[in-house]
């Protein structure tokens, strides 16, 4: 009933709010009037609604994106409200302890003590023969990337089943830089042991998921290898520069993108196993180079 609501004006004083922000939230879809006056177009609300309006409110303020809000305040009840609320601010403290660490490395460049952060990285060459492949290529961005590569050698490897099953270790392939700005593309690759199984999976898949079949030839990389915590941006970068700086001192220059290889079970690793080599592909050189330390 009329009598049971209060203006814009009233509403907004109780809720310590502007009628603009009301207005806004409104046009958000996270607070709607109880009525607007057709002929006026002025605005009522039930004196219930002012709790809803101070939470929109303050969880505006913890920078919560707006389907995240209207997830936390359309919740059935406070117990899964406040589950929504906790898992958004464990993704905020995750992006922050990251950019922490970012900023630590970068500190580290620009203060010149590269050496101390490539010191650690043990750099060598190693051959790799021929591979028939399958592969599976996204063009995303870096926050799409963790999910993704998980989610794309996971189908490939069980496609590999079709082909001759399992011929080596899975690796990603950055064919341009993946970040925040630049969307690759990124290509997952599983080794096959039967190229002309693989060739009539690829023929029945068509271009679903941007898969393909093809043999890599025989390459030599130069590489390092890394925990499972050093996979975490930004050692990662540290650990690719480690390398291009171990080939610059060593005369080599890379012949193809840089990769990622994995070779073990990365669920069943601690943070301290080695799970990944960061590598480029090099020219074969007459003498092969003595693995040390990069530096």
């Amino acid at each position: 009933m009329d009598e049971e609501l209060i203006g814009i004006g009233a509403f907004a004083a109780r809720a310590r709010l502007s009628a603009k922000a009301l207005r806004l939230y409104d046009r958000l879809g996270l607070l709607a009037p109880a009525r607007v006056d057709e002929a006026t177009g002025y605005r009522f609300y039930r004196p219930g609604q002012v709790e809803r309006a101070r939470l929109v409110a303050l969880l505006r303020q913890l920078d919560m994106p707006l389907a995240r809000i209207a997830e936390v305040v359309d919740a059935d009840d406070g117990a899964t409200a406040a589950k929504r609320l906790a898992a958004y601010w464990a993704d905020v403290e995750a992006r922050y302890a990251g950019q922490r660490t970012l900023a630590a490395y970068l500190r580290g460049r620009l203060s010149g003590r590269s050496s101390e952060m490539y010191g650690k990285f043990v750099v060598e060459t190693v051959d790799v023969p021929a591979q028939v492949l399958i592969t599976e290529e996204r063009h995303l961005l870096a926050g799409e990337l963790p999910a993704w590569i998980g989610a794309s050698l996971d189908r490939l490897e069980e496609a590999a089943r079709e082909c001759g099953g399992v011929a080596g270790a899975s690796f990603v392939v950055y064919h341009s830089e993946v970040s925040m700005e630049s969307d690759g593309p990124a290509e997952a690759c599983v080794p096959v042991a039967d190229e002309a199984a693989a060739r009539a999976w690829a023929e029945r898949r068509g271009r679903a998921r941007e898969t393909a079949v093809r043999v890599e030839p025989a390459l030599r990389l130069a590489r390092t290898r890394i925990t499972k915590a050093q996979v975490a941006h930004p050692q990662i970068l540290a650990a690719f520069e480690a390398v291009e700086k171990w080939m610059e001192a060593e005369g080599l220059t890379p012949t193809g993108p840089c990769r990622e290889v994995y070779f073990t079970d990365w669920d069943a690793a601690g943070p301290e196993d080695p799970v990944c080599d960061v590598a480029f592909p090099v020219a074969f050189p007459t003498a092969s180079p003595v693995a040390r330390a990069a530096d």
